[in-house]
């Protein structure tokens, strides 16, 4: 029995993890499909995964399909890659309903974002907002120019939209001095080279510490809402500033995680989160996938949504289509590209588990 116990203990938060990670995907897949019904778009096939098909069923018109590989999805819609002469073929729609039935999936995704933060925020105490309550005891904070009450507008001339801001875009910093923009009173004020405490890590490197305190107001409605909206905003440029860094080289490409990678996180997460008896931990990693999937989607590289909605634009601007069997060989080289830079990082996922 213990040893029943040990195993069941492992694998069930792998099992919520893949539950969850194909939510995510399901959300993104259903956008598609529902906006492609509402402008009557035949629909061939609705898979939630890849690979072998484990179940199937077929209505109407369409197939259902539930495949063993919980690494993706996909709506098959008729003429979608291929010249049809069906009224209801996506090819034979409108430019401007198209574009909306391939954006419909990314932005489900970053929708669901906002409604998961919404729950964090409303099961939290207090709502954060952006102004500085107090300063920790000892804080170099207290030798500067900054004062309690005020209101942080910009970091390093990024602008602060929520208080997950403020933490993301202090850890990104790395010589712990930082030019600020602040609100006090009814004037804006420009704050140069502000020192904050710094301690070592354990690898002896130096770190900033987050030595202010936020002020929290009481929650309502409109501010939950609010707040929940800001903070996606806050995750979306979150995610646009770490493509960047990936690019610039400042983070290395082992720290991108696939399919597997991100099913682990959430498995650990849901771990944590149960001996915690708090379920944010896991919330804000579920939000954090499902809008950083929603971005990547909207990326204009081929194989992708933003690929695909880069071409109908090009399509809007030029009253004219790109001839078909070009899109298409430039969407299959990058759908290859796309399979084998999901392979080396799915390895690299194994190889981080394995080592771990």
């Amino acid at each position: 029995m213990a040893t029943v116990a040990a195993i069941w203990g492992k694998a069930w938060p792998i099992l919520l993890a893949i539950l969850f990670f194909g939510f995510i995907i399901l959300s993104h897949e259903l956008g598609h499909f529902t906006v492609a019904r509402l402008f009557k778009v035949r629909i061939n096939e609705f898979s939630i995964g890849m690979g072998p098909a484990l179940l199937k069923k077929k209505r109407k018109e369409t197939l259902y399909s539930l495949r063993l590989l919980p690494i993706g999805g996909y709506v098959k819609m008729e003429g979608e890659d291929e010249a049809s002469e069906d009224e209801g073929a996506f090819c034979n729609k409108k430019v401007w309903q198209r574009f909306l039935i391939v954006l419909a999936g990314a932005v489900i995704n970053i929708l669901l974002g906002v409604l998961l933060l919404g729950i964090i925020i409303a099961c939290q105490d207090l709502v954060g907002t952006t102004t500085i309550h107090s300063f920790h005891e000892k804080s170099l904070l207290q030798q500067s120019e900054l004062k309690p009450g005020d209101k942080l507008v910009k970091i390093d001339g990024h602008r602060v939209f929520s208080d997950m801001d403020i933490s993301f875009l202090l850890a990104r910093d790395e010589d712990s001095v930082l030019d600020l923009q602040v609100r006090r009173g009814d004037k804006k004020l420009e704050l140069k080279n502000v020192a904050f405490t710094t301690t070592k890590t354990a690898d002896g490197k130096t770190q900033l510490v987050y030595d202010l305190i936020i002020l929290g107001r009481e929650k309502n409605i409109l501010n939950v809402t609010a707040n929940a909206f800001k903070e996606t905003a806050s995750v979306v440029r979150l995610v646009w500033l770490s493509l960047l860094d990936l690019v610039t080289g400042k983070y290395s490409f082992r720290e991108i995680s696939g399919p597997i990678g991100t099913v682990g996180y959430i498995a650990q997460a849901a771990e944590e989160s149960t001996s915690s008896a708090n379920y944010a931990f896991l919330f804000n990693i579920m939000a954090f996938i499902t809008i950083n999937i929603g971005v990547f989607n909207l990326l204009p590289l081929p194989a992708l949504d933003g690929g695909r909605l880069f071409f109908m634009g090009i399509e809007m601007v030029f009253r004219k289509p790109v001839p078909a069997k070009y899109e298409n060989l430039v969407h299959a080289v990058g759908l290859i590209l796309l399979l084998i830079f999901m392979a080396v990082v799915s390895f690299s996922d194994i190889y981080k588990l394995i080592v771990k």
